[in-house]
């Protein structure tokens, strides 16, 4: 089904929601509320949509990646996928997956963008709906989206950094969401890389479990 179908089907105002995009977006603090360094407690969220169906799943981890606490959330599939409008077909499972665990956490790592977004990424959406801070890891850009060494530019500015995780792969981008730098965001993925996966460890066990979730509930 093209866009303009897609939009119409749903009701949408687009252009309505670009500009409460770049309103949110001028909340955003890109630099570091705490010393990351002595981070305790960290999430990782993950999402996967099954026919009218999103699972969110959220998995909180200690310093050693070790799981503390796991819960997830199911629902119905309340916006369509739309090319620059993803954090609105899945924040609102997120934030609801998020607000069942018990553990207080320091940051959370989200599959998707932060400020690398042209607007509003879903790392920096959610960031912004629960307070957290929060990095947005992807292995895709966006097409205006422009690499210079290792960092990402966008209209000129600094919004991320390129790292390449796994020999022989493809290279991970990495931006903040919200309440962490640049720098920050790139060197705590950077600690959290446990080969042979591509992507830090809390995630891929967030992964694992949104998939035995969807297993477990023969979707």
């Amino acid at each position: 089904m093209e866009e303009e179908e897609i939009v119409k089907r749903y009701g949408l105002d687009l252009e309505k929601i670009k500009q409460e995009q770049v309103k949110i977006s001028k909340l955003l603090k890109i630099r570091d509320i705490i010393d990351f360094s002595f981070t305790e407690k960290i999430a990782a969220i993950e999402t996967i949509t099954v026919k009218n169906k999103i699972i969110s799943a959220v998995v909180v981890c200690d310093k050693e990646n070790n799981i503390i606490e796991q819960q997830y959330f199911l629902d119905k599939l309340k916006f369509p996928y739309l090319h620059e409008f993803r954090s609105y077909r899945e924040v609102e499972s997120m934030i609801s997956a998020f607000n069942k665990i018990q553990e207080r956490v320091d940051l959370v790592l989200l599959r998707g963008h932060g400020i690398t977004h042209p607007r509003l990424g879903l790392a920096s959406h959610f960031s912004i709906s629960t307070n957290v801070p929060s990095i947005g890891v992807f292995d895709t850009l966006f097409d205006e989206d422009k690499i210079d060494g290792e960092n990402i530019i966008k209209e000129g500015k600094k919004v991320g950094k390129v790292f390449l995780s796994k020999e022989g792969s493809t290279p991970l981008y990495v931006s903040p969401g919200d309440k962490i730098s640049i720098d920050s965001s790139l060197k705590i993925i950077k600690k959290l890389i446990v080969p042979p996966h591509k992507f830090p460890e809390p995630m891929h066990l967030a992964h694992k479990y949104v998939r035995e979730i969807k297993e477990e509930l023969k979707l």
